[in-house]
């Protein structure tokens, strides 16, 4: 696992695939020898916070619940909702542009045209999630948190929230499912005059978008949900 005093540059050696990371904490390059306790420091980060979400994307088997349920839930809300601008900024534009790439290498395949409509339903889906999250559940949490900070249980009508976290939880899309889908297509399924390159980098940008949504989505329901369903209990006491 990664710390505070190790250099940050050695971190990005060491597993390249942080990268974004760094970029959704607001970290650009050139940060020289500074570790990683320096750099936070620079940005105004919160040091801890940031080394766990580091050692979280590094190690699939690594997540520290009882630890992330220890931060504050504006800090965790703001970066899920910094991920979602890399992925609307980065993820999404750029399997697009391999895909189309992908495509012009053998015009006119029909296996293609499926493989197009299968991203444009995946695209569809990832869109309305994510919107979703950012225009009602996140909105939701930072006021509940708000309301937790005036303390006591809220006994005014007028303050009662209309949902729960497990209602918004409830319209969670299946994009894994569609992911994989376009996926299979790919692996399974594609016998067209293809271009090999073009093909392995779409699914290296895919498998690696996996891995970012599989962190992501652990983050929310392993941490924001069951902190809001604590503040929901004490707020509003059945």
């Amino acid at each position: 696992m990664y710390n505070l005093s190790q250099k940050l540059a050695d971190i990005i050696h060491h597993d390249h695939q942080l990268l974004p990371i760094l970029n959704r904490f607001g970290i650009r390059l050139g940060f020289g020898d500074q570790s990683v306790g320096e750099a936070c420091k620079t940005h105004s980060i919160n040091a801890e916070f940031f080394i766990e979400i580091l050692n979280t994307y590094h190690d699939p088997d690594y997540f520290p619940r009882d630890r992330f349920l220890d931060f504050p839930l504006p800090l965790i809300v703001d970066y899920l909702k910094k991920t979602h601008q890399y992925y609307y900024a980065f993820y999404i534009p750029e399997i697009e542009k391999q895909l189309n790439e992908l495509i012009a290498s053998a015009p006119g395949e029909n296996i293609l045209s499926l493989l197009t409509r299968f991203y444009l339903k995946f695209k569809q889906e990832l869109h309305e999630h994510l919107h979703y999250e950012d225009q009602f559940t996140f909105p939701y949490v930072l006021n509940l948190q708000k309301l937790y900070e005036l303390g006591g249980p809220i006994t005014n009508p007028e303050l009662l929230p209309a949902k729960s976290i497990i209602e918004f939880e409830e319209t969670h899309s299946d994009v894994d499912s569609k992911l994989l889908d376009l996926k299979n297509i790919i692996i399974k399924y594609l016998q067209a005059d293809y271009n090999d390159n073009k093909c392995n980098i779409l699914l290296t940008t895919l498998y690696n978008f996996e891995d970012d949504l599989r962190d992501h989505s652990r983050i929310e329901d392993k941490i924001m949900v069951p902190k809001v369903l604590q503040i929901e209990k004490l707020l509003f006491p059945s």
